[in-house]
């Protein structure tokens, strides 16, 4: 194997946009993608890019990606770097991947002065917990996440 990390880039968005499908379809979550090819390159390569991305390749093939953006701790005051996707192709579990991307974006958070590096994980998802576990990662237990979104969010808009 002949793993490389790097920084994805406007040519991937096709590229993103099907590990993504790829990740929807893992988490039993296809019907919930309203993510477009165009939507996405605004988003990660626009004029206020909202996202970056990690692609492992191993060789010419795309194997998995990570998908973050920078919060803010006023605790710290500093940023974090928050991971909304990581994805490594069912077949290609098990191999190191998921880990090499994690370092890379723990490299990424420490070259940047983050204080934290976080996300969050499905609870029926045990073999992602387990493998977060290993790395050291613990549990936030004491927060629920709460969302917004659709129609209540506008509603709070004033839409």
């Amino acid at each position: 194997m002949s793993l490389q990390i790097r920084a994805g880039k406007k040519a991937d968005v096709p590229l993103i946009a099907e590990l993504i499908r790829g990740l929807a379809r893992y988490e039993r979550l296809e019907p919930e993608v309203t993510m477009t090819e165009e939507k996405l390159e605004r988003a990660l390569f626009g004029e206020r890019p909202y996202a970056e991305t990690l692609i492992a390749e191993d060789g010419e093939a795309a194997v998995g990606f990570a998908l973050f953006f920078h919060n803010f701790s006023t605790f710290l005051a500093q940023p974090g770097i928050y991971l909304e996707d990581l994805f490594v192709l069912p077949e290609r579990r098990g191999s190191g991947i998921g880990r090499a991307l994690l370092e890379r974006l723990a490299q990424v958070a420490v070259e940047r002065g983050c204080g934290r590096l976080e996300w969050a994980v499905l609870d029926w998802n045990e073999s992602a917990i387990r493998f977060y576990e290993r790395l050291g990662a613990r549990p936030n237990s004491d927060w629920t996440i709460y969302r917004l979104a659709g129609e209540p969010l506008d509603a709070l808009a004033g839409k």
